[in-house]
């Protein structure tokens, strides 16, 4: 007898690094997204769609891995040979869509977008492989005051999300002032550009290590309490000292700032040319209400990308929420951007002006809802419980004639008694049910049934006298007063 082949089942899992997402977490998130386009709209912005998919000739060398196509990205071969990736951010794909139609294009060109982006990384708690980001970019405007410009519309977008004023600091630096400090450093020249990486990632640890952490790092290198090593940038200890009392100019206000920034980068002139952008994008910002509170210089501000050339700024959250574990974190950095007045240039031979800025959407949602302002102006739909499938036709008109007026509704559909479908209903999170059985029938009356209320008053009645006499959770009203009555039911929340 032939041995029965076992039917092949395939376990059902989803990619590390990717997640399902559901209900009033997309629509939160749907609700921000749209109070951020309109802020970017109302600056004069537009919309723009770019291709999941890009040449990876066209992302270049600021991949996140140039050794191979598809490290640091997800990439595949097209039936031509050539590698396509799948975008890791939306500023690539934007040069290229300016490159590609540069003489068409009215300039400055202003557009946002939203979308998904891909990193083939190693994921971890809170890091995944696909994402979504959302920018605006003014492409063909020199600095500083398109750099001040996206400044301000940054903060108006944060507190559009939800974060109030108070609640969060663009913290602004810039490049130039970085090399400024590099070539007093003596660092500048070819032959120290391993050592200005190591020097820039070990400035980017200023908030999180200190100045002393700092110090091991621009010197031998530093041993976490982990026992983890990391090298150092192997500067001298006068080297090492300039950088520190860099980091430590930041002041109070811009202009203290400005101050000893000027006494710390006198001698090179690409740092004068950065103070001097700072001075005027601090200047323009504060006649535009834009203060410290909101925008605030901080030359502790690094920012990772390598094709930035001149003012540089993320959006940091200052408040602290409680994880599941009671433990006080701080979300901190929830987007950024900066100039980069190169990236074009790659595909045109010409130095085209670009700045622009992404928000971080998951991680700033995460935020809001870790701490109760992630507003979904969401309702579960109302149900409509089905006592007899013979009137089912009936059923439906009473759900679209609540959708008409505008009312989330369906029909019970799954085949169950008047119990298990009140139990549906309570998972689903529905405000109101509607009953109409015999009873109801006869006397051309609906029951509705505010769920809401009666789970909350149950915990809070025991006499069933006063529950008939307070607010009940359970009213009947006509047939032809069913919109109004649910109306005034879900008024209450």
């Amino acid at each position: 007898m032939a041995k029965k082949q076992k039917t092949f089942r395939p376990k059902a899992r989803k990619p590390r690094g990717f997640r399902d997402r559901l209900g009033e977490e997309i629509l939160a998130e749907q609700a921000m997204l749209r109070r951020i386009a309109e802020v970017y709209a109302s600056w004069g912005f537009d919309p723009l769609e770019t291709p999941a998919f890009e040449y990876s000739d066209a992302l270049g060398k600021f991949l996140p891995d140039t050794d191979r196509p598809n490290a640091g990205v997800f990439s595949l071969t097209d039936d031509d040979d050539q590698w396509m990736s799948l975008r890791y951010d939306l500023t690539a794909p934007l040069a290229r869509f300016v490159a590609e139609n540069y003489d068409g294009l009215v300039k400055p060109f202003r557009r946002y977008q939203v979308g998904s982006v891909w990193r083939n990384e190693k994921p971890g708690p809170g890091r995944y492989r696909e994402f979504t980001q959302f920018d605006a970019d003014s492409v063909g405007a020199p600095a500083p005051f398109a750099d001040a410009e996206i400044c301000a519309m940054f903060a108006e977008a944060v507190e559009a999300a939800g974060v109030p004023r108070g609640d969060y600091v663009i913290r602004i630096s810039n490049r130039k002032v970085m090399n400024g400090l590099l070539e007093v450093a003596g660092l500048a020249g070819e032959g120290f550009a391993t050592q200005r990486l190591g020097v820039l990632r070990a400035m980017d640890k200023f908030d999180k290590f200190g100045a002393e952490g700092v110090r091991l790092l621009l010197g031998k290198g530093r041993k976490d309490e982990s026992g983890d090593y990391t090298k150092g940038a192997e500067l001298s200890d006068g080297q090492t000292d300039m950088v520190v009392a860099f980091l430590q100019a930041t002041g109070a206000d811009n202009g203290a700032t400005m101050e000893g920034l000027s006494d710390l980068l006198g001698a090179s002139e690409v740092g004068r040319e950065g103070i001097s952008e700072l001075q005027a994008m601090g200047e323009m910002l504060g006649r535009l209400g834009f203060d410290e509170s909101r925008c605030k210089i901080d030359l502790a501000v690094v920012r990772g990308l390598e094709y930035y050339t001149g003012p540089v700024f993320e959006a940091d959250l200052t408040f602290d929420v409680l994880d599941d574990k009671g433990r006080k974190i701080q979300f901190g950095s929830v987007g950024g951007g900066g100039r980069y007045d190169d990236l074009v240039k790659r595909f045109k031979g010409v130095e085209v002006p670009a700045v622009g800025v992404s928000i971080g959407v998951s991680r700033l949602l995460a935020a809001l809802q870790a701490r109760g302002q992630a507003e979904s102006q969401w309702l579960a739909p109302v149900v409509v419980l089905v006592m007899d499938k013979g009137f089912m036709a009936d059923y439906q008109q009473m759900a679209a004639e609540l959708r008409a007026s505008g009312i989330r509704a369906e029909v019970y559909l799954g085949g169950s008694g008047l119990k298990a479908q009140l139990k549906y209903a309570d998972k689903r999170g529905s405000p109101v049910t509607i009953i109409v059985g015999e009873d109801e029938r006869a006397k051309g009356q609906v029951t509705l049934k505010d769920l809401r209320l009666g789970k909350a008053l149950s915990g809070e009645i025991d006499d069933n006298k006063k529950w008939r006499e307070d607010q009940p959770a359970q009213m009947s009203v006509r047939r032809d007063a069913l919109v109004a009555g649910v109306k005034e039911i879900l008024a209450r929340y």
